[in-house]
C-alpha cells in the first residue's frame, strides 16, 4: 500500500493561465510529493497581459469549504495566497486560530505584477493585525514588505529592517524576497533558542519573461518543505532552486508574461543551482 503524502492546504485566487493562484500551487504542490487541496477565495480575468477583474467567493462559503476539509483530512502544512478583501481575510483569520493547523506560510499578495489590486487597504490591515500573528513563515517581496512596513525596503539593510519591524507586528519568521534586486537576494529572519538569526541567499538573476507566479511558487514550495519536516533554511534554500529551476526551465506562452514551468522535473533533470546560503547569526534577546 503506498504512503500517503503530506497533505497542504492552500487558500488563493484563481488564475486561469495558472500561471499563479490555486492551479500553480497545485502544480507546486504535487512536485515536492505532497498531495494538495484547496480554497478558491476570488475569480479572477486575467492573462498573460494583466488582471482584469476580480470576483471575491462568498465568505460564507469559503469558511464552510475550510471547516468541511479540516473535518476529513490531516493537513500538515498550509499555504496562503491571494485573499481579496477584508471579509475574506477575516474568515480565513478565523479559521486558523480555530483550526491550529501547523506550518502557515503567508504569502501576503497585495498586488498583481500589472499594478491590479488584489487586497483592499481594509483587509491589509486586518492581515498585519490578525494572521501575520497566526503565521510560521510571511513571504513578502520588496513592494509587499514596503507596504506591511510602511518603509522603503529596496535593498539588503532595508530587508533587514523590515524584518525586524515584520517581528515586532507578530510575525516569528519572516523571508522577504528580493528577485528584483541585482543579485536575486532573500532574506530569511527567524526566531531559535538564541534568538533571532538571519540567512541570505543570494543567486544569479535569471533575465527571463517567464516569471509570473514566482512568489506563489515559492510560498508554496516553502510550506510543501515545510511538511516534510525540513527546517527553516533548509525549505527556504529548496524552493529558491526550485523557483529558480522553474524559470529556467519554461517554455514562452502568452503575450505578457509568462509562467515557470511548475513540473519540469516530469521531464528533466533538476539543473544546477548557483544559490549560496550565507549565515548572519545576529542574535537578539527576544
Amino acid at each position: 500500500m503506498p504512503v500517503t503524502p503530506p497533505v497542504v492546504l492552500t487558500i488563493a485566487g484563481f488564475d486561469p493561465t495558472s500561471g499563479a493562484g490555486i492551479t500553480a500551487d497545485i502544480k507546486t504542490v504535487a512536485a515536492h510529493e505532497c498531495y494538495g487541496v484547496s480554497c478558491i477565495t476570488a475569480l479572477t480575468v486575467q492573462s498573460t497581459q494583466a488582471v482584469r477583474r476580480v470576483v471575491g467567493v462568498d465568505p460564507n462559503l469559503i469558511s464552510e469549504i475550510l471547516q468541511e476539509l479540516v473535518s476529513d483530512l490531516a493537513v500538515k502544512a498550509v499555504h496562503i495566497g491571494m485573499l481579496g478583501n477584508q471579509q475574506v481575510v477575516k474568515v480565513v483569520a478565523d479559521f486558523l486560530g480555530q483550526a491550529r493547523l501547523p506550518h502557515v506560510v503567508l504569502d501576503p499578495i497585495l498586488k498583481s505584477s500589472s499594478g491590479a489590486d488584489l487586497l483592499d487597504a481594509a483587509g491589509t490591515r486586518l492581515l498585519i493585525e490578525r494572521l501575520l500573528p497566526l503565521a510560521e513563515l510571511v513571504t513578502p517581496n520588496l513592494n509587499e514588505a514596503s507596504v506591511l512596513t510602511g518603509m522603503a525596503v529596496t535593498n539588503l539593510d532595508q530587508m533587514r529592517e523590515a524584518a525586524a519591524r515584520l517581528h515586532s507586528l507578530g510575525a516569528a519568521n519572516v523571508v522577504v524576497t528580493g528577485g528584483h534586486l541585482e543579485k536575486a537576494t532573500d532574506l530569511l529572519s527567524f526566531t531559535t533558542a538564541r534568538g533571532k538569526e538571519t540567512e541570505v541567499f543570494k543567486a544569479d538573476l535569471q533575465r527571463s519573461n517567464s516569471t509570473h507566479g514566482t512568489g506563489c511558487a515559492f510560498a508554496t514550495a516553502l510550506a510543501c518543505h515545510l511538511a516534510h519536516g525540513r527546517g527553516l533554511p533548509e525549505a527556504v534554500l529548496l524552493s529558491k532552486v526550485y523557483v529558480s529551476a522553474a524559470i529556467a526551465n519554461a517554455y514562452p506562452l502568452g503575450h505578457g508574461v509568462g509562467p515557470l514551468h511548475h513540473l519540469y522535473r516530469m521531464s528533466q533533470q533538476r539543473r544546477t543551482s548557483t544559490i549560496v546560503a550565507q549565515g548572519e547569526h545576529a542574535h537578539s534577546q527576544n
